[in-house]
């Protein structure tokens, strides 16, 4: 399905960081957890690396030059706009690797479309942007997490071709964990 209404899909640049973090916050209302986030507009400066873009919106008029992805900047975001400037959509990457590929790949953190604006193809238009650039750098594959409970979420990546990979448990260790683990390595 195309989109209904056009709309403009870049990386965006500093400028936009406020924007993105309030569809971080609309993501996480929308799964239940409100106050879950952590982020703030300079801990995005400090995490996300941009993109070369020639995209231009209301809140940045600068073309971006990029930034290089590196182990502390490693994720990526692509913001989707209205025709009148209206940021309603994002998708926050980063890259991965397939060892039984040998082939770099995206995996997509996050996915949010706000909810006004579903059904116009803009989900779709912003996977697709990730499909080419995945396409272009001969990518082993596009991958995402989903919540179990987000059913109209689910059933649009099938629409569009995504397989579930029921076989596979996600697996987590953060915070003090994290600090445990490191010590049992001496």
């Amino acid at each position: 399905m195309a989109p209904s209404h056009e709309g403009v899909v870049g990386s965006q640049g500093t400028a936009d960081v406020h924007t993105i973090l309030k569809l971080i916050q609309e993501l996480a209302d929308y799964e239940n957890e409100p106050n879950a986030v952590e982020a703030t507009p300079e801990s995005l400066l400090n995490t996300l690396s941009f993109a070369p873009s020639g995209l231009v919106s209301p809140d940045n008029t600068t073309q971006s030059t990029g930034d290089p992805i590196s182990p502390t900047r490693p994720a990526r975001c692509l913001l989707l706009f209205t025709p009148s400037g209206e940021a309603v959509g994002m998708a926050l990457y980063f890259y991965n690797y397939s060892t039984w590929r040998a082939k770099a790949g995206i995996y997509l953190e996050d996915l949010f479309v706000r909810e006004m604006v579903r059904g116009k193809g803009y989900g779709q238009r912003l996977l697709g942007e990730l499909a080419k650039e995945c396409v272009a750098m001969d990518a082993g594959r596009l991958e995402w997490s989903v919540l179990k409970w987000n059913t109209p979420s689910i059933e649009f990546y099938e629409r569009i071709g995504a397989k579930a990979l029921t076989e596979w448990q996600t697996m987590r260790v953060e915070r003090e964990g994290l600090k445990e683990l490191a010590k049992r390595a001496g």
